[in-house]
C-alpha cells in the first residue's frame, strides 16, 4: 500500500482547466464589467474614512460613558 500519485496528463489536464478559468475571468472582468470612475471611487473612499472616523469616535466615546458609570455605581455599592 503507497501513496497513488496521478498519472501526469491528469495532472496537464487539471492545470489546463485551471488556466482556462482564470483565464475566462480575466476576459470576463475586461469586456463584462462596468467599472465606476477613479474620481468617484475616490470620493466615496474620502467618505467611507471619514464614517469610520466618526464611528469610532462615537464608539469611543460612550465606551468612555458607560464605564465610567458602571464604576460609579460600583463605587456607590462599596460605600
Amino acid at each position: 500500500m503507497g501513496v497513488r500519485i496521478p498519472p501526469p496528463v491528469q495532472i496537464q489536464k487539471i492545470m489546463a482547466k485551471v488556466f482556462n478559468y482564470i483565464s475566462d475571468a480575466f476576459t470576463e472582468l475586461k469586456s463584462n464589467v462596468t467599472w465606476t470612475p477613479w474620481a468617484e471611487v475616490q470620493r466615496y473612499t474620502i467618505i467611507v474614512a471619514i464614517f469610520t472616523i466618526v464611528f469610532s469616535l462615537a464608539t469611543w466615546g460612550v465606551d468612555t460613558v458607560f464605564a465610567k458609570a458602571i464604576a460609579g455605581f460600583f463605587n456607590i455599592l462599596n460605600s
